[in-house]
């Protein structure tokens, strides 16, 4: 939902009533993970995108339902056999979408807190109780979906934060325990589906709690301030990092040579990389090639649970910089961390194609791919979770 935030804080700012489409779970291939998310206003505007265009003609009849019903549905889209008709997935996977009217000013309220904490970069969650799923196909009109066990109100909301929440699912048990799961979530910056019981009882199955984190941007760190580093913030960006760029030269390290990055920092790589956070999402990028720079930077870098470590420079050059750390002290277990020469085999030669480099080996780490053309392989093209286009 964070693409479409400008647009439903105008209808929010307006008075328009919308109704909120998102993606809650995806079984197989599909083109958008858990948390795409399309609104349609009571207008007939439409903003973002549920499945890059496969079903979204569906969604849009089935949100001007729900907006005249104020009730939520619980949508299935996909192609079960070679006769289905109606709205399908032509990826082959299915997914699951939940609808929901935004028409009620606690509802808008809240909305309009979660939209300000994600704008101020604090984590936040948002748990959805969700209605029994639509069958499919179903072309008819809007089906009574079955009451929620425990007399809970499908679409009910619950806002979790850190230290506090705001709103219920309708149970203090469950409530307390989508809390804690939504914490846990937002720990790992993922997406899904919780079952309970109706009173918040594990391993059971009666009520499904969509639940939706938005953790701050993981964080891009580029060290270097060159020209490859410029074309490596822009593609960090475009990726959806918050990056920042570092370099002790106050020459180089300027806004005005990186404009795409969200911060530049002027100081001694290691001495900033020991005093900023650094967590398993982050990627960090050594761009310096300089071994006064480098060992001193690399020996603080595999400290750290970044998730990536890539380090440029020749074959040669990275020899010479892993003897030096080993007589630094660093062990062969943290070498191996060590992404370097930076980059996968596209053949680049530009700063450009450089960072499109760094960026696919930082892709293919994050999802274990295998960095083998795709019409070479069988199977599944997506590794651990959604890709961004059907195929």
């Amino acid at each position: 939902m964070r693409d479409i935030l400008p647009e439903l804080r105008d209808w929010l700012t307006a008075g328009t009533p919308f109704a909120l489409a998102t993606v809650v779970a995806v079984h197989g291939s599909a083109p958008r993970g858990p948390g795409a998310a399309m609104a349609v206003g009571s207008e007939g505007a439409v903003a973002g995108s549920v499945s890059g265009g496969c079903v979204e003609s569906d969604v849009y009849e089935v949100a001007g339902e729900v907006l005249a019903s104020g009730r939520p549905r619980l949508r299935s889209y996909g192609i079960s056999d070679d006769e289905a008709l109606g709205a399908g997935l032509t990826c082959g996977g299915t997914i699951e979408v939940l609808v929901r009217a935004y028409t009620s000013a606690a509802d808008r309220d809240r909305l309009r807190t979660v939209m300000d904490l994600v704008a101020a970069g604090e984590p936040v969650a948002v748990a959805t109780v969700l209605p029994r799923a639509d069958p499919v196909p179903d072309l008819g009109p809007d089906p009574v979906p079955d009451p929620v066990p425990g007399g809970l109100g499908a679409g009910d909301l619950l806002v979790v934060l850190a230290d506090r929440t705001a709103g219920s699912l309708g149970a203090e048990g469950l409530d307390a325990a989508v809390t804690d799961d939504a914490r846990g979530l937002l720990a790992q910056g993922a997406t899904g589906v919780q079952r309970y019981g109706a009173r918040g009882q594990r391993r059971m199955q009666e009520v499904s709690v969509f639940v939706q984190t938005y953790a701050p941007p993981p964080r891009m760190l580029v060290f270097g301030a060159i020209d490859h580093a410029a074309a490596t913030a822009r593609i960090g960006s475009f990726l959806g990092y918050r990056v920042t760029v570092c370099d002790a030269r106050p020459a180089f390290a300027t806004r005005e040579r990186f404009p795409s990055a969200d911060e530049v920092v002027r100081a001694w790589p290691h001495t900033y990389l020991e005093s900023t956070p650094v967590d398993a999402r982050t990627v960090i990028c050594v761009l310096t090639h300089d071994p006064k720079f480098d060992v001193p930077l690399l020996v603080a870098a595999l400290r750290t649970p970044a998730a990536y470590i890539g380090v440029m420079g020749s074959r040669r050059t990275h020899r010479d910089r892993t003897a030096r750390l080993r007589e630094a002290g660093v062990g062969e277990a943290e070498l191996a961390r060590l992404a370097s020469p930076v980059g996968l085999d596209l053949g680049a030669r530009t700063p450009q194609e450089t960072a499109v480099s760094i960026a696919a080996e930082i892709i293919q780490h994050r999802w274990g791919g295998t960095g083998r053309p795709l019409g070479e392989l069988a199977g599944s093209i997506h590794h651990g979770a959604p890709g961004p286009s059907c195929g």
